[in-house]
């Protein structure tokens, strides 16, 4: 197999379409890991010690089955926006890059590990910063989860209820808050995942492990998964961190920026706090990208398009 799979000029709009249906199911099958990551993150070291299992078992007593899927709608929102421009704009870039290297007369069907890392990490860079307001949205309304444990009401009714609120409270540019923490998760992810999926598949298929079917999708996907979260787990708690706190009465924040985020949480809970919900993080990238990818290859298949 190669990296041009016949230099077809890529079918944007129904790869876009492709993408866009694959992320809703992976979306909607993993959300409630997503929530419970989430949670698990926002917690500090100033209460009582928990893990993932606490943190489920908590919302399943105090909000029930449902409660797993507070914030599923601003998710879904942020994966049609964020899932086809990094997975198409990475598609693109890498078929770029392949009939510039056949231009060139370098060997057009071999792209290298680096410059895959480098081309998804600007897809999801790019993604990210389109995507970055129903985040904030999705973060917050997870986060409403804990209010309402406390017998408080929650920040909003619903996304569009947030995002009025937020544009009232912090103003338009309030949307992009976290946006810079943001940027780098979404860099060093991009980075791990479709670098490592792409690689990884082509790595099992050339040398006859698996064909190109579910067990070269699942493996990818698991060594893609794996990568992604070693590699954005730190940006990911400065992330949400930054992106649940609201601005006070007298205007003032505990973070000032993603870097003073970053120096605190060390300093009070220690270097492994940075990789809170390590577990969670990737048990739900893991079945993530299962779904997506084995959904979306499918699917590819179906309308006559290559496999990715």
């Amino acid at each position: 197999m190669n990296e041009s799979h016949g230099h077809q000029q890529p079918k944007t709009h129904t790869k876009i379409l492709l993408t866009s249906l694959s992320a809703i199911v992976a979306e909607t099958v993993t959300f409630p890991i997503d929530l419970t990551k989430t949670r698990l993150q926002l917690h500090s070291s100033t209460t009582k010690p928990t893990n993932a299992f606490v943190v489920a078992s908590e919302i399943i007593r105090q909000q029930g089955p449902l409660g797993f899927y507070q914030g599923l709608s601003p998710a879904i929102l942020r994966h049609l926006f964020y899932t086809p421009i990094r997975i198409v704009g990475y598609e693109n870039l890498r078929y770029l890059v392949v009939v510039n290297n056949e231009v060139a007369g370098g060997g057009g069907d071999l792209v290298s590990l680096s410059t895959k890392a480098l081309l998804g990490g600007l897809s999801g860079v790019i993604a990210q910063v389109v995507a970055s307001p129903a985040d904030l949205v999705k973060v917050r309304m997870q986060a409403d989860g804990r209010i309402v444990n406390q017998g408080l009401q929650p920040r909003y009714s619903g996304p569009l209820d947030a995002f009025s609120k937020i544009i009232k409270a912090e103003g338009f540019g309030g949307l992009w808050k976290g946006v810079f923490p943001n940027i780098q998760r979404a860099f060093l992810v991009n980075m791990g995942e479709l670098a490592c999926y792409d690689h990884a598949k082509r790595f099992i298929i050339q040398n006859h492990i698996s064909a190109d079917n579910i067990y070269a999708h699942t493996l990818a996907s698991i060594m893609s998964g794996l990568s992604a979260t070693a590699l954005s787990c730190p940006a990911d708690v400065v992330k949400t961190r930054m992106m649940n706190q609201a601005a006070s009465k007298d205007g003032k924040a505990v973070y000032q920026s993603s870097y003073d985020c970053l120096v605190k949480t060390v300093r009070m809970e220690g270097l492994k706090a940075l990789w809170k919900g390590f577990f969670p993080t990737w048990s739900r990238l893991g079945p993530w990208q299962f779904v997506f990818w084995v959904t979306y290859e499918k699917f590819r298949h179906a309308a006559g398009l290559s496999s990715f």
